[in-house]
């Protein structure tokens, strides 16, 4: 996909939208896309949909932790089952 006069590609930036959005390209080719998605309005659309889309899921899916008593009665629960299961006799 191209929609216009670009150094890269429309396909090649949205295939990295990701990696641009998780900060894991090199500072040379974040440059190179954040240009592109500067002056290419469909993939800064694109873009948008996709850093939208990570924030929900990080909203959603991330930072949650089981709380501290559930924890260390799963803690307890594992050892107790440890202690009761027939210990291997040595052959």
């Amino acid at each position: 996909m191209s929609c216009g006069n670009h150094e890269t590609d429309c396909s090649e930036v949205l295939s990295e939208v990701w990696l641009f959005l998780d900060h894991e390209c090199d500072e040379k080719r974040k440059n190179l896309l954040a240009t592109h998605l500067e002056e290419c309005h469909p993939c800064l659309e694109q873009y948008g949909i996709e850093e939208h889309l990570k924030a929900l899921l990080a909203k959603k899916c991330g930072g949650e932790h089981a709380p501290e008593e559930l924890k260390q009665r799963l803690r307890d629960k594992i050892r107790q089952s440890q202690a009761a299961a027939p210990q291997p006799t040595p052959e």
